[in-house]
């Protein structure tokens, strides 16, 4: 339906943004000011233990410093209550006494219909429970005990029974005055498919466990059964799609394991009611579960909704294993920052109500606490009963896993996948060389060999004789600061954390640089999580300007964090710091590092792909890899900014600039000594 001109506006007039937030956080008192309409809170989005998430009730927009969610009054309730837009805009209106502008009445028929139905639903819930507590139900009631469910966990889970009558449920909610047009429509009953002489509506449920499934705003909107005879046709029964229930977009104890998991517990996903109930009796509120089918993609997308990185417990034997890896192929193209899933394999025949039951909680944490991301188990399916002892196999494998690769839409996590899987690739074959007793063909990279000695040359000079003091020049012992800067150390990963600083240096004075190396500079290692830090905040507030890019570090990582930084002495000598403002200077910097950065790694690279191949036959191909390399490093390791004129010696042995030399010569030349005739 279309909502005429003026009424969102009025909508948000009457309602304060806080008002709406504030149900679902706790206001960080000492940071808010209420008199400016200015709130903080930790965000509800994600977890966390600071108060990033802002409101501005004067503006009418939140927004979060750590997740990035943004939006108005509206946004918010669809996101945190997961509904769409016109029924956001109704719980709303009902908050803020506003009446609903009239709906066409084909909407509005569809909309009574639903309520109709849920109030069926609700019904049959207190029907099935009430039959719990019958002499039809003593073997079930059995069955739930030996599960461990009783008293308290029962009504917990509202949990009923559908006894073995053809129309039980159907004469109880017809005696109630519901038409059993409606009762059919609600997936309770159902009618014959060939009418006779028994063409009365049906029992859907018969001698089953009843588990109500709800919605996440807790409206039940099926059921899910359990037969209680073993020769049953489907041991479990769900009911079929209705204007309520569609099974790919709705999860077992969904709103529970929302709120659970808003407190700061995981998402678990199992397979079953009962392993979700199992979980849930052993304090893990989060647990949740697909309704009698695989995870399809909007039930990923409503974990993610939940929790960044939801965990996949399923069963520990091979139908669980064959699931986990369909969610992963399903997961890939969904991928994102911020969005993953981590995978908790059981003990092998175990699920986690077994598992619970046998162990308790304990192991369960245990089991949580080792969950595997997603990357480990992509890569044990490519390569898990398999050798590799040909080019041809290795091949085969890596073709295969950049395909998988390919499918991950996000650049910057599609590079961490490959980092990941290729440091895996380098362990296997690693163990492979040595347990074929070959090691590494003999290679160690010429750093320990070939005539240098911590180096310097060995055997040609004899040991140098120790120094002793005596002479006029002293040295002076290095001080404790001078040991630990940065500076004075000869490391690769220590160079590469100060190339790193001076360009995240100059990009946070002048963030405008930003979209010119944006790609590039998402492809630095940054090791150093206060590197990994800064970049990420450039990387989200560059477009905002220098100032705003600085506040931004300054609320996350502290006031002086910005200062701290520049201020280092390998930072502060830099050209973008000590010229600040001159953007070709800043630009020919970030360049140039990342330039050398480029040629570290590409080298790095080629040395651990020789010394993968060495134990191959010779290769010519090997060496000029290695030197081309070499040379890409070495150029790059010469300065950009460095003084490239050429001189001339004077007369007096001074160094002339060869062009300024030309251009004074060409001066010289224009000027006449003689008087002008009168």
């Amino acid at each position: 339906m279309s909502l005429p001109p003026g009424f969102l506006d009025e909508l948000r007039t009457r309602l304060s943004l806080s008002q709406v937030v504030g149900r679902k956080v706790m206001w960080d008192q000492r940071k808010s000011n209420q008199a400016k309409g200015d709130w903080w809170a930790p965000c509800p989005f994600h977890h966390e233990k600071s108060a990033s998430f802002h409101v501005d009730d004067q503006k009418g927009f939140y927004y979060c410093f750590g997740c990035h969610a943004k939006g108005d009054a509206i946004s918010f309730v669809r996101e945190t209550e997961n509904t769409g837009f016109m029924e956001a805009v109704e719980i709303l209106a009902r908050e803020a006494g506003l009446q609903m502008p009239a709906r066409d009445p084909q909407a509005q028929k569809k909309a009574d219909k639903r309520s109709q139905l849920v109030e069926v639903m609700e019904a049959a819930v207190q029907y099935y429970r009430m039959q719990l507590s019958t002499g039809a139900a003593t073997e079930a009631r059995a069955y739930l005990e030996r599960r461990g469910l009783r008293g308290e966990a029962l009504q917990r889970h509202e949990i009923g029974f559908a006894p073995n009558a053809r129309q039980g449920a159907f004469q109880h909610l017809t005696a109630k005055g519901i038409s059993p047009e409606l009762i059919i429509e609600a997936g309770i009953c159902a009618k014959p498919d060939e009418p006779g002489r028994n063409a009365a509506p049906y029992d859907r449920f018969r001698d089953r466990i009843m588990y109500p499934i709800r919605d996440a705003r807790g409206r039940c909107i099926a059921f899910g059964g359990r037969a209680m005879d073993p020769n049953a046709r489907a041991k479990y029964l769900n009911s079929p799609e209705t204007p309520l229930f569609d099974k790919s977009r709705s999860l077992y104890n969904h709103g529970p394991a929302r709120a659970a998991a808003g407190k700061g517990q995981p998402v678990i996903v199992a397979e079953g009611y009962m392993d979700v109930i199992a979980l849930v009796e052993a304090g893990f509120g989060g647990a949740v579960a697909p309704l009698g089918t695989a995870v399809t993609e909007h039930q990923l997308q409503m974990l993610w909704q939940m929790s960044p990185e939801p965990i996949v417990a399923l069963d520990g034997d091979a139908a669980g294993f064959r699931a986990a890896l369909r969610v992963i192929d399903l997961a890939l193209p969904l991928l994102e920052a911020g969005r993953a899933l981590r995978f908790a394999l059981m003990p092998e025949g175990k699920d986690p109500d077994d598992l619970i039951k046998a162990e308790g909680a304990e192991a369960m944490q245990k089991v949580l606490e080792g969950a595997l991301p997603m990357v480990n188990l992509l890569w044990q399916r490519e390569v898990e009963g398999k050798t590799f002892d040909s080019p041809e196999r290795r091949a085969a494998l890596d073709k295969t896993l950049r395909l998988k690769l390919q499918q991950i839409k996000d650049t910057s996590l599609r590079r961490h996948y490959g980092d990941a899987i290729f440091d895996l690739r380098q362990d296997l074959f690693k163990r492979r060389r040595d347990s074929d007793g070959r090691g590494d063909g003999g290679f160690d990279g010429g750093f320990n060999g070939g005539g240098f000695n911590g180096g310097g040359f060995s055997g040609k000079r004899g040991p140098r004789k120790p120094w002793s003091p005596g002479g006029r020049n002293v040295a002076l012992p290095p001080t404790a600061s001078t040991k630990a800067s940065p500076l004075a150390m000869d490391d690769d990963s220590v160079q590469e954390r100060l190339r790193e600083a001076v360009i995240l240096a100059a990009l946070i004075l002048m963030p405008e640089l930003v979209l010119e190396f944006d790609m590039q500079v998402e492809r630095m290692a940054c090791s150093d999580p206060h590197h990994a830090a800064l970049r990420r905040l450039i990387l989200t507030h560059a477009g905002n300007g220098s100032e705003a890019l600085q506040e931004a570090i300054a609320y996350e990582m502290g006031p002086h964090a910005v200062d701290s930084f520049l201020s280092n002495p390998h930072v502060a000598l830099t050209p973008p710091v000590r010229r600040r403002g001159d953007v070709e200077i800043a630009r020919m910097t970030v360049a140039e590092e990342l330039a050398k950065l480029s040629a570290q790694h590409g080298l790095r690279g080629e040395i651990e792909e020789a010394l993968e191949e060495f134990d191959g036959p010779a290769d010519e191909t090997l060496t000029y890899r290695l030197g081309e390399a070499a040379q890409a490093r070495n150029r790059a390791a010469r300065s950009l900014q460095e003084d490239k004129a050429e001189y001339d010696l004077g007369a007096n042995g001074a160094r002339i600039n060869r062009e300024e030399r030309s251009a004074l010569d060409a001066l010289m030349e224009t000027i006449r000594f003689t008087k002008p005739r009168k």
